[in-house]
């Protein structure tokens, strides 16, 4: 029975998660495996949530992960990545970017923030990214995603010079570098 390897991509919008997720996709097809990925966007225009599946492996059936099935849960966001926790499988990987963007609820005072938030990720094995501080120090704060993927590619078999290939041909070209030096940042 063939392998197949499911990635959640969490996150809210304007986090560029959905950029994100068509790099992995681009890159795992170049790699020469089957690609199945679905993606929910909500509210995701007004900072809702966003969260895409994406399924690798040899031969992928359907692209739906049921609770406990995720491989690898790529938080964008601490509070998206802890809503989504329970799609993480027991010997998944939970990588976060450190960051939490608070919804209109609570910035408008309707709502209070949830709390403990980042002490429940890092129980639960998180591997937290500093991505806007990697994302700035590479020159754009919004190649942050892009942060995400270079710590994500570490556990993928997809070689480095795959990943900046596709990361070239989807990425605009005055935004090139201080992409490629993000997706390098958390490699190192």
């Amino acid at each position: 029975m063939p392998t197949t390897t499911t990635i959640m991509i969490c996150g809210v919008g304007g986090q560029g998660a959905v950029l994100a997720a068509d790099i992995l996709a681009r890159c795992a097809m170049a790699y020469g495996q089957d690609v199945k990925i679905s993606e929910i966007h909500g509210m995701s225009q007004r900072g809702g949530a966003v969260t895409t599946i994406i399924r690798v492996g040899e031969e992928v059936s359907s692209m739906v992960a049921s609770p406990g099935s995720v491989d690898y849960l790529l938080g964008f966001e601490t509070t998206e990545a802890l809503r989504n926790i329970h799609y993480l499988s027991p010997t998944g990987t939970l990588i976060v970017n450190d960051q939490t963007i608070q919804p209109l609820s609570v910035l408008s005072g309707a709502a209070k923030p949830a709390s403990g938030v980042r002490k429940s990720l890092v129980d639960r094995g998180a591997h937290m990214i500093d991505a806007v501080r990697f994302a700035a120090q590479a020159g754009s704060i919004k190649a942050a995603n892009i942060v995400m993927l270079g710590a994500l590619s570490a556990y993928l078999p997809y070689p480095e010079d795959l990943w900046v290939q596709t990361i070239s041909r989807r990425v605009p070209a005055k935004f090139l570098q201080s992409n490629l030096a993000a997706f390098a940042a958390p490699r190192q």
